[in-house]
């Protein structure tokens, strides 16, 4: 099971989009882990320092890598001098107790508890940078039950219930290796998972967002409008709709460049994203007009937001840019999108032939 989702991870890694970090570590947590089951399997047969020294260091390696792929994966730094200095003071601690003071039992609580810090941060981390997609509390919730039963594993050690070998058939370590086994299938599915659902939420915005400026593009604005007049007909409260026209925007592009033209629009965009609610919805129409949404808002309000756009938009900011804005407002039931965009569209014409840089209503 290692090796397969070591594989599926290494494809990932090399076939999803270089920005999606973490994928590697992740790939190499179950072979990490692979090695390190192997040399426990050899107790007996293989020299101690590998049997147990470098078994027990790899088991805490593999978890640490899993953490810091994590923190990679959510845009995080890895900090891997910190967590390898640990892990090699962890490696010391086990020498003692093989060549000074030969004990199971004391290797086996500094495990488990070194074992229950990693994922404990690990599950921390999670809860507080992951998010809520299903995935991520998949990986949680794996976590929890790992944590839950390496606590039973450390409580019954310390009250006096010691194997005398890892590979002993009692029922507490048996417990524990179907516990690890589980855990090192479902931490793998999970960072699967999460990658997939990372690209297909990248995948979802790329089709329903302009790439310049980050708003609804076209088609998602008006499915966004129409789903709004949907609800506006059981409501009885319609929305009001702004069309937003840059003014001399090919004469910026003539003079300044398109670099400096796109420099405008994504300044626009985010300027006037800033100044809305989290329900309204900004889309770009086309070329450097856009639309936007305010959902059960009065022509007045309407009115309102518009004023503060165009004042947002003198702050003396070199960015900065004048505009022209249409704004129309529900008419109630009978109220259609194509009417509403028509009216729209005439008050932005009328606001253009008026002399630009103001609103007219429709």
């Amino acid at each position: 099971m290692a090796v397969v989702m070591a594989v599926v991870l290494f494809f990932l890694r090399r076939h999803y989009p270089p920005h999606i970090h973490g994928l590697g570590h992740w790939a190499a947590v179950p072979v990490i882990w692979l090695v390190s089951s192997v040399l426990y399997g050899g107790r007996g047969s293989l020299p101690v320092f590998l049997s147990v020294i470098v078994a027990n260091t790899l088991l805490m390696f593999g978890a640490v890598t899993y953490y810091l792929g994590c923190r990679l994966f959510f845009g995080f730094q890895a900090r891997w001098r910190y967590w390898a200095t640990a892990t090699l003071l962890l490696a010391l601690v086990f020498a003692w107790f093989v060549y000074c003071t030969p004990s199971y039992a004391m290797r086996l609580v500094w495990l488990t508890a070194a074992m229950i810090g990693f994922y404990v941060t690990t599950l921390v981390f999670l809860l507080r940078h992951g998010g809520k997609r299903l995935p991520v509390r998949m990986v949680e919730l794996v976590l929890g039950l790992q944590i839950g039963a390496l606590s039973i594993r450390l409580v019954t050690t310390l009250l006096g219930d010691r194997a005398t070998d890892l590979l002993e058939p009692s029922l507490t370590q048996t417990l524990y290796v179907a516990a690890y086994v589980f855990t090192v299938l479902m931490l793998s599915l999970g960072a699967v998972l999460m990658a997939s659902d990372r690209l297909a939420t990248e995948l979802q915005h790329l089709a329903t967002h302009d790439p310049l400026t980050h708003t609804l593009n076209r088609r998602a604005l008006l499915q966004h409008c129409a789903q709004e007049l949907a609800r506006s007909q059981r409501s009885g409260r319609g929305p009001a709709l702004l069309m937003l026209d840059l003014d001399n925007f090919k004469q910026i592009n003539d003079t300044h460049g398109h670099q400096h033209g796109d420099a405008v629009l994504e300044h626009f965009a985010r300027t006037t994203q800033a100044l809305l609610r989290r329900q309204d919805r900004l889309g770009r129409y086309g070329g450097e007009e856009f639309t936007l949404l305010l959902p059960e808002t009065s022509a007045a309000d309407a009115q309102t937001v518009a004023l503060r756009i165009h004042a947002a938009l003198a702050s003396g900011h070199p960015l900065d840019c004048q505009l022209s804005i249409g704004l129309t407002a529900w008419l109630g039931p009978h109220d259609t999108l194509d009417a509403m965009l028509a009216r729209a569209d005439g008050a932005l014409y009328q606001a253009k032939g008026q002399g630009r840089n103001q609103t007219c209503t429709a």
